[in-house]
C-alpha cells in the first residue's frame, strides 16, 4: 500500500512543479475618485488615454486602455472619504517630457521633480530617463517619463 501511495505522489509531482512556475501578469489597475467627470477629463485631455467600453453599464466608472490589453479604471466614490498614501503613483511614458511640460504649462498644471522642486525635471535617473511628477484632480501622484520601451 505504501508503494502505491508513493507512486501516486511521484506521478502528481510534475503537476505541482508546473503550477509553481505559473507567473502572474499585470491586467488592470482601478482607483477611487471623488468626481468621475473631472478625473475622466484629466486622463483624456492631459494624459491622452483612450476610453474603452465598460462591460457593466450603469456604474459610475470609466475604463481606459493602456495598450496590450492592459486597462486603467476610474471608479467614483462620493459617499466615503478615502486616503491616498503619499507617493503611491501611476507612471506614463511619453516621447518627450519637454513637450509634455509645454502642455502642462498651457493647462496651468503644476509639476515637480523627484525631490519635489516645483517646475523642475529629474534630468536623468540612473537609467538615463527624464521624469516629472504631477497630481491628478484627486491628488494621486502621476509620474511622466521618457523611458523607451
Amino acid at each position: 500500500m505504501k508503494k502505491l501511495f508513493f507512486l501516486a505522489a511521484v506521478a502528481f509531482l510534475p503537476n505541482i512543479a508546473s503550477s509553481q512556475k505559473m507567473k502572474a501578469s499585470f491586467d488592470h489597475i482601478g482607483i477611487l475618485v471623488n468626481d468621475l467627470d473631472k478625473s475622466r477629463a484629466f486622463y483624456l485631455r492631459i494624459i491622452q488615454l483612450d476610453t474603452i467600453p465598460n462591460p457593466w453599464p450603469g456604474q459610475r466608472t470609466t475604463w481606459f486602455s493602456l495598450g496590450d490589453h492592459l486597462q486603467f479604471h476610474l471608479m467614483e466614490e462620493k459617499e466615503k472619504k478615502f486616503c491616498i498614501p503619499l507617493f503611491n503613483h501611476l507612471c506614463f511614458s511619453v516621447s518627450s517630457v519637454d513637450a509634455f511640460i509645454e502642455k502642462l504649462n498651457q493647462e496651468h498644471i503644476e509639476f515637480t521633480n523627484a525631490e519635489g522642486k516645483p517646475n523642475a525635471i529629474t534630468n536623468l535617473r540612473a537609467d538615463n530617463v527624464k521624469q516629472i511628477f504631477l497630481k491628478d484632480p484627486d491628488g494621486y501622484v502621476v509620474e511622466i517619463n521618457d523611458r523607451k520601451h
